[in-house]
């Protein structure tokens, strides 16, 4: 019965539409006041705004860290809406619904339907998905891109197939477009996984042992080496020009952004182990059910882990290396944030849906043990929907009764308000960096010349945070507070003649 239940196409489309409703409002109300959005946001805005296609600033002129290609992304899909939030948001909602049909299709074709919504259900109904699907980041393209490369190994392992100058090239144009969205971190999330898989798939699948050196699964895992290495040269070229064109940009980008990451003094340093934790609670119950499948199969075994592991297709002991290495790999490097553990979930989800068919190992599990699989899974199922939807609902509720949103509610009425006068106005620096995007302003203006412009009758209004105001109020001639003010919006005022 519950076999059934999970391969019907009915609980398949159920569990889509869930996941696609959450992806798309588990941010609501939509701001862009934390988690760096606003950065990356300023960065297609200006290009839009000033012609700034290769290098970009934030908000406060500092040179932006990241590379340019989901900001190229936002600025054509701006071109076609006029609708900034959605040029913002789109990418990383795109990016996970494909990610979605891909993940499914992939592990229908390979482990069955059941395992597939399995899968499914593992990658849409988590802590993690539904929170990254909707912000102004990189992380979800960053993500899909990583899974792709990773996904084309795992296939060319399957079908136990060498890698043509086609595959290489389809693997070049995957690194490079990961190089301009997020830089070399593409490379912890997958080199590791292959150095692993390499010093251990002699040990894998001994029931099933190659011939010839020629069939070995790392024949098949073997991608050349010259996507890797032409694609990070297209990286530090951009990298290379940065520096020499732009100021500060060796300070931000390479001393601060890249090698500060490795040390102690500039980000703030987390724990060893500080992913792991976070990983199992995120991920839940699928990290719950991943543990127990393999306690099960542990104790079937009487504990003989390298039974386990002799036993171990190919493709599945990719997967573990793959996840596994990315997660080693960036629980090494000392500056962490629980968003950025998130390309190793998608190699988990595919991890998962072997466990549960069966076919991650030879022989395949007894009947009985399938059938107990198959509740657990229903059972997992039915906790992930209950968890993410209650979690995402609580976020939507508290996010609308708290008014989240306060900045960029006051940025649209100033805007609105600004055009139906036809004011002349300015931002004065301040803290918020969201604060230029909500009012539509690529920069800020000093509090000086914010003075002298007024005074000299180029500005009809100015919008300024409140500690400022009582500076600036007695130097701007005939100034006032325009409108009641919104009592959930206290820090910043507009100041009208």
């Amino acid at each position: 019965m519950t076999d059934t239940v999970l391969g019907d196409r009915r609980t398949v489309w159920l569990v889509a539409v869930l996941i696609i409703v959450l992806f798309a409002t588990a941010n609501l109300p939509w701001q862009l006041d934390d988690y760096d959005q606003a950065k990356q946001a300023f960065t297609s805005f200006e290009m839009v705004k000033e012609g700034h296609w290769l290098y970009q600033h934030t908000p406060h002129e500092h040179v932006a860290t990241k590379p340019p290609l989901v900001g190229w992304i936002s600025a054509a899909i701006f071109v076609g809406t006029r609708s900034w939030e959605v040029a913002w948001r789109l990418p990383s909602l795109l990016a996970a619904l494909v990610f979605g049909v891909v993940l499914f299709r992939f592990a229908k074709e390979a482990y069955g339907p059941n395992a597939a919504l399995a899968a499914l259900g593992a990658f849409g109904l988590n802590l993690l998905s539904p929170r990254l699907a909707t912000l102004a980041r990189t992380d979800m393209p960053l993500a899909f891109v990583i899974f792709l490369i990773g996904a084309l190994i795992w296939q060319k392992i399957r079908a136990g197939n060498e890698w043509t100058l086609r595959d290489q090239v389809y693997v070049f144009v995957l690194l490079t477009a990961a190089m301009l969205i997020k830089g070399p971190i593409v490379y912890a999330f997958l080199l590791p996984g292959v150095v692993l898989f390499y010093f251990g798939s002699g040990t894998v699948g001994a029931l099933r042992r190659p011939e010839t050196a020629a069939q070995h699964p790392w024949i098949s895992a073997r991608t050349g080496w010259w996507p890797w290495v032409a694609s990070f040269a297209i990286f530090l070229a951009w990298v290379a020009a940065g520096i020499l064109s732009q100021p500060g940009f060796y300070h931000e980008v390479v001393m601060r952004e890249f090698i500060g990451r490795f040390g102690e003094t500039i980000h703030r340093p987390q724990p060893l182990l500080f992913y792991l934790p976070h990983l199992l609670h995120k991920f839940a119950p699928w990290s719950v059910l991943m543990i127990a499948i393999t306690l099960v199969d542990l104790r079937s075994r009487n504990w003989r882990f390298r039974s386990l592991f002799r036993e171990l297709s190919p493709e599945t002991f990719w997967l573990l290396c793959w996840s596994i290495g990315g997660l080693i790999a960036m629980s090494l490097i000392p500056s962490k944030r629980v968003d950025r553990i998130f390309p190793v979930v998608p190699p988990f989800c595919l991890l998962l849906a072997a466990q549960i068919s069966g076919r991650q190992v030879t022989p395949r599990p007894p009947v009985g043990t399938a059938r107990r699989l198959y509740l657990w899974t229903m059972a997992a199922l039915v906790l992930a929907i209950l968890i993410t939807g209650v979690y995402t609902v609580w976020m939507i509720v508290t996010g609308y009764r708290d008014h989240r949103d306060a900045l960029a509610v006051f940025g649209r009425n100033v805007g609105r308000e600004a055009e139906g006068h036809h004011w002349r106005y300015e931002v004065v620096s301040a803290r918020d960096e969201g604060l230029l995007l909500y009012l539509q302003k690529v920069h800020f203006i000093d509090p000086q010349l914010a003075v002298t412009e007024w005074n000299n009758g180029n500005l009809d209004a100015v919008v300024v945070s409140k500690g400022k105001a009582k500076m600036l109020m007695p130097k701007l001639a005939g100034a006032v507070v325009s409108g009641p003010q919104n009592a959930q919006q206290e820090n910043y005022v507009l100041i009208t003649h």
